[in-house]
């Protein structure tokens, strides 16, 4: 049984599916294993051990019956601490909402439980999900599992520590600025920011709206890309409450022909040169899919490198007032300091309304730019971030750093993670492969081509 839990989603619900292995015995196992690692992790914030083990029996007398639920059925997961769940604890890293229990599942949960998926617990975040790290005045910080001593990204660091370090198969986050990105850099694993209006968001604290509502999406993370593209259909398509769902076609990554693939790589943005381990990581991987048959040049889109200062810029346009407005209306009156440090960025950003209209003609013109590049292309591959090993404490003392993923907030396009490399002192390298608009197929096809020849995620000693 141990040796289940390092297995894929697709494999276990395969092995569940044709009673190799019973779910209530998977899901004590990874139970089991989170006890094992949460205390050097503190990944997991709320574990939900009875219920999970009570559904898991569920589903072996379901299955029995011969009445499966759907393709997860009998299958674990874990959930970021900003996705509600009912009956459980749902904080976003804030204090005000430090004992706040949802009454229903957010859309994402809804939908992964209608498919037969098994909620073990909530993973940590940063509050109101504003830090490239995992840490919060209510639960503290998340390590690395691949170096305590660091942390393991974020905003969704907690659900790639847990994932990477064997307690769960699969997971979701969400990605403003590269949260389900960054932290599968971190820690060696897979993940996907779906396209703006793919997957929808109800339910999500905080949730859809505002000026930046294209800006940020819902996306699984997991150890092998395989489980990506078994999760996104089931969480992807139009709830009728989120407003910015476009009820758009999925691919199936599987028909993707790697040979017919025009792909752009390119191992520096103009805004942060990466270290030479992770261009070289970039540079290997576009080797590797010019070896399988694609179409491979080096090519930066134009323009890129306004990047960090459109995507500054409208971060901080309102100089603080959104998020000062929602800490007070959850009861927040202690902030982290990663949380103050977003608040005097934004009161030094703060725009006229003539200044917020022509930064929004600019993000316009940077999107019109960026298509007109993609349009020779179907990929582009480039780095996730500038440094891999990331010090707790520090994403603001960076952040331009992730303009790297930061990109494909602004243009909305789809963008995978696949681990590539791996430093000297022994951490991730991940790549990243962003994708036309809808074409997660593509991204997905991609990144696991490169996680069959480079190997993908690799086991911590932890």
């Amino acid at each position: 049984m141990p040796e289940w839990i390092y297995a894929s989603a697709t494999a276990i619900a395969a092995a569940i599916r044709e009673k190799q292995v019973p779910s209530f015995e998977l899901v004590s196992a990874c139970l089991a294993r989170i006890g094992v690692v949460n205390s050097r992790l503190n990944a997991v914030v709320q574990l939900c051990s009875e219920q999970a083990l009570r559904d898991a029996r569920n589903a072996d007398e379901a299955l029995a019956r011969g009445t499966p639920k759907g393709p997860l059925h009998g299958v674990p997961f874990t959930l970021k601490d900003a996705i509600e769940s009912q009956g459980v604890i749902c904080t976003g890293g804030t204090e005000g909402r430090a004992h706040y229990v949802p009454p229903e599942d957010a859309v994402v949960v809804k939908r992964l439980r209608g498919a037969g998926a098994i909620l073990l617990g909530k993973t940590n975040c940063p509050e109101l999900g504003w830090a490239w790290e995992a840490d919060n005045l209510i639960y503290g910080k998340t390590n690395n599992p691949y170096d305590l001593n660091l942390s393991p990204g974020g905003s969704s660091g907690g659900e790639s520590a847990i994932i990477a370090a064997g307690g769960s198969p699969f997971g979701l986050g969400s990605d403003a600025g590269g949260s389900v990105r960054f932290p599968a850099h971190c820690t060696g694993i897979a993940s996907i920011k779906p396209t703006s209006g793919r997957v929808p968001r109800t339910g999500h604290f905080p949730g859809p709206g505002g000026l930046l509502d294209s800006l940020w999406q819902i996306g699984p993370l997991a150890r092998n890309v395989e489980d990506l593209a078994l999760v996104l259909p089931i969480i992807s398509g139009v709830d009728m409450q989120d407003a910015a769902i476009v009820p758009m076609p999925l691919g199936n990554p599987r028909s993707v022909d790697l040979c017919r693939l025009r792909i752009a790589f390119h191992a520096d943005n103009g805004i942060v040169t990466p270290s030479s381990e992770i261009a070289a990581a970039v540079k290997k991987a576009a080797a590797v899919l010019s070896q399988a048959g694609a179409s491979v040049e080096e090519a930066r889109p134009p323009g890129i490198e306004q990047t960090y200062e459109i995507y500054l810029g409208l971060f901080t346009a309102d100089g603080g007032a959104g998020i000062e407005s929602l800490l007070k209306e959850v009861g927040t009156t202690r902030v982290h300091p990663l949380m103050q440090r977003v608040l005097d960025l934004q009161h030094q950003g703060v725009k006229t309304v003539a200044e917020l209209g022509e930064l929004v003609g600019r993000w316009d013109a940077f999107r019109r730019e960026m298509l007109f590049f993609i349009s020779n292309y179907d990929v582009l591959l480039c780095p996730v971030c500038s440094f891999a090993g990331m010090e707790h404490g520090s994403t603001y003392d960076r952040l331009s750093s992730f303009s790297y993923t930061m990109t494909s907030n602004l243009t909305g396009w789809p963008a995978a993670v696949v681990r590539g490399g791996t430093t000297e002192s022994g951490l991730p390298i991940g790549v990243q492969i962003v994708a036309r608009p809808w074409r997660e197929d593509v991204a997905l096809a991609v990144a696991q081509a490169l996680q069959d020849a480079q190997g993908g995620w690799q086991r911590p000693t932890l």
